[in-house]
């Protein structure tokens, strides 16, 4: 069994997310998988903070000869446990984490409260002259 280590696409249209797997050569891009090793989010604002990986388990695989693709490799060299963005990776958390409003979507407007009964009952009734 040849074990290549590959992007499976999850999300929806128009709204990419990746998941870094360990996958058997002969199965489809999406299908089953040996194990997760990570994802990668490429709609996050912060460059250096769209890749999370398991550094251990990537190491581990490549070890026993699983083949990355393309792109995997590349994230690889950049993420991996030995990776040449790490500090940048580090940084850039960091940055989110002390500036969340900016990279997350708006908070939804809180309900409107309907009027209470006491309210209601405070309200002069209007009366035919003043409509």
């Amino acid at each position: 069994m040849a074990v290549r280590i590959r992007l499976k696409k999850m999300g929806r249209k128009a709204r990419p997310f990746f998941r870094f797997c360990a996958v058997d050569s002969r199965k489809p891009r999406d299908g089953k998988v040996i194990e997760e090793l990570g994802y990668y989010d490429p709609m996050i604002r912060e460059t250096d903070a769209r890749v999370v990986l398991k550094g251990e388990r990537v190491d581990y695989w490549l070890s026993v000869g699983a083949q990355p693709s393309d792109k995997a490799s590349v994230l690889i060299k950049k993420y991996g446990s030995k990776g040449t963005h790490l500090e940048q990776q580090k940084a850039a958390r960091d940055r989110m984490k002390t500036r969340p409003a900016q990279f997350q979507p708006p908070a939804k407007p809180a309900p409107v409260a309907a009027p209470t009964a006491e309210a209601v009952a405070e309200e002069p009734a209007a009366t035919p002259e003043q409509e």
